[in-house]
Parts: structure tokens; C-alpha cells; sequence
């Protein structure tokens, strides 16, 4: 594999929902990924009795071919998009090396 075809893929979601997320990405191609808890933060948030409530999310990162990057992209917007629970958005970053992974 050309390592010019390998995409950092990462897609965060709401906190809880990223075995959903990981099940519509497996289905496009996506063979593993590492899960880490995260906390968005944002202008907007709601103040509860002084206390401001944080957005816990899941980020999910995988290296992958652009190909399957791209599909499941494309199945995540469909079905787990800003209009779902999920509330899940990706984006992909170039990979230039990687070591360790069994290709």
C-alpha cells in the first residue's frame, strides 16, 4: 500500500453513541479504530444554576485508505449526521508514514 493513500480518518460523536457510529463505519469498509472520550466546548453553552454543562463526545480515529475514508464519511453524514443523536461531523488528515500497522 502506497502510503499516499492513507488518511488519518476522525469522526466525533456524542458520548455513548460510537458503537453505533463504528457499526455504519465497519459497513463501509472500516476494519478498526481507537476510541477516545472527549469534551466539546463551545460559545453557546447552557448554564444550569450557575453550572455550565459540557459536551462529552467520542472521537474515533482510524488509518485508513482514502477510499474507505471516503465511504464511510459518506455513510456517517446519511446516517449519523448533525440532524441524528449522534451529532457526528469527520474530517480526514494526510498520513506521510506509518510504522507498526500489519498491511
Amino acid at each position: 500500500m502506497n502510503n499516499n493513500d492513507m488518511k488519518l480518518l476522525i469522526m466525533v460523536v456524542n458520548a455513548g453513541l460510537s458503537d453505533e457510529v463504528m457499526d455504519l463505519a465497519r459497513e463501509a469498509g472500516l476494519q478498526g479504530a481507537t476510541i477516545l472520550s472527549a469534551r466539546g466546548e463551545n460559545a453557546n453553552l447552557v448554564k444550569v444554576m450557575g453550572i455550565t454543562v459540557d459536551t462529552e463526545k467520542d472521537m474515533i480515529m482510524s488509518i485508513t485508505e482514502e477510499d474507505t475514508a471516503e465511504a464511510v464519511m459518506e455513510a456517517v453524514k446519511e446516517k449519523a449526521g448533525f440532524l441524528t443523536e449522534a451529532h457526528a461531523f469527520c474530517f480526514t488528515m494526510p498520513v506521510d508514514k506509518v510504522i507498526g500497522l500489519n498491511r
